[in-house]
């Protein structure tokens, strides 16, 4: 995350950039624990053994996840459907 290449793409979107020390990831949980979920169903929903296409998997997995995966702290609903219901697109 320190490279400049990052540094200069980071600053194109309008996001707030948090980063945990080093060696501690407790810092940051919620993004932890989402990479977290992110790798293990990378590995166990889409079978991705081999990480050579890794952006694209990144890809299809972001789908997945706001349009399939439902959630329980979303009543049962996908991302997109939770905000939709709720007037947020």
């Amino acid at each position: 995350y320190s490279s400049v290449k990052f540094e200069k793409t980071h600053q194109t979107y309008p996001i707030t950039r948090s980063m945990s020390r080093a060696g501690t990831p407790t810092d940051n949980p919620v993004i932890e624990s989402l990479i977290g979920w992110i790798k293990g169903d990378l590995k166990h929903y889409l079978k991705l053994h081999d990480f050579g296409d890794i952006k694209k998997a990144i890809e299809i997995y972001v789908d997945y996840f706001n349009h399939h995966r439902v959630a329980y702290r979303l009543d049962y609903l996908t991302p997109v459907e939770y905000r939709t219901i709720k007037g947020f697109n």
